[in-house]
């Protein structure tokens, strides 16, 4: 799975899934986008139980690569963005739990893709940004998931300022989970991952999905969505063997 811009490597029950385009500081080109896209999928049809999204070099990801961009008519552009749409909707929709792990600066798609994956671990030194409020090309794109984990007023500021906020302040706004010292970064990752991976892997995968969709419809809407699933989903195998366990106070042994 792994070719010369993301290598794709299996540490225990896990995948990581590592950007390596040191040189262009993990820029997001056409290419890489579809070769990031391809790695998530084929990942997803393993029995990895979660995915490590990291990046090589001194950059977690700059963003969009503008050697795509210049001089790039209407239509290269608008493939440039579905496809990281495409990249972005991947991750999110895959079974397992895809947690970044990020050692540097993360700015707009590639700050888009920390928002995007369903957990983040950052080092204190990383920093993220929306730069485009004080460009020429604003972060419209980067903005949709980056709102929606920090929420309306302190994403207009990343958004209109373009400027860095550090790992503490991403921490306090909900862009990440946790911000450690770079020596402990892949042990607090790792950490989170293996928390977040317990339990049944075919619940864990509708809960991620379910999770993603109730999001996106107001509170009653979400209700109705939500009741509907878990109803259902009290039917499956995991469900019940989950009940019995508890009720006999046993461990519980997940069907296959």
């Amino acid at each position: 799975m792994s070719s010369d811009e993301v290598l794709v490597e299996t540490d225990g029950p896990f995948a990581v899934i590592t950007m390596n385009r040191p040189e262009r500081r993990n820029a997001l080109s056409l290419s890489h986008m579809r070769a990031l896209t391809t790695a998530f999928r084929q990942v997803g049809e393993t029995d990895a139980t979660g995915t490590v999204l990291a990046g090589n070099g001194p950059v977690f990801s700059a963003g969009h690569d503008f050697a795509d961009l210049a001089g790039a008519d209407l239509g290269a552009a608008r493939e440039l963005l579905l496809a990281c749409r495409e990249l972005m909707e991947t991750i999110q929709s895959v079974p397992q739990v895809v947690i970044a792990r990020v050692h540097g600066l993360a700015t707009a798609a590639g700050c888009q893709l920390v928002a995007t994956c369903d957990l983040a671990v950052a080092t204190w030194s990383a920093g993220f940004a929306a730069p485009g409020g004080k460009g020429g090309w604003f972060c419209h794109t980067p903005m949709v998931p980056i709102a929606r984990n920090v929420g309306r007023k302190r994403a207009m500021e990343m958004a209109l300022t373009g400027d860095v906020i550090d790992a503490g302040t991403a921490l306090d706004w909900g862009l990440i989970n946790r911000a450690v010292p770079p020596e402990e970064l892949e042990k607090a990752t790792r950490e989170l991952l293996e928390r977040a991976t317990r339990g049944s892997r075919r619940s864990k995968a509708l809960g991620k999905q379910a999770m993603y969709a109730q999001l996106g419809h107001p509170e009653a809407d979400a209700y109705t969505y939500a009741v509907e699933v878990m109803a259902a989903a009290s039917q499956t195998p995991e469900a019940q063997e989950g009940i019995r366990a508890f009720l006999e106070k046993r461990a519980p042994q997940w069907p296959a």
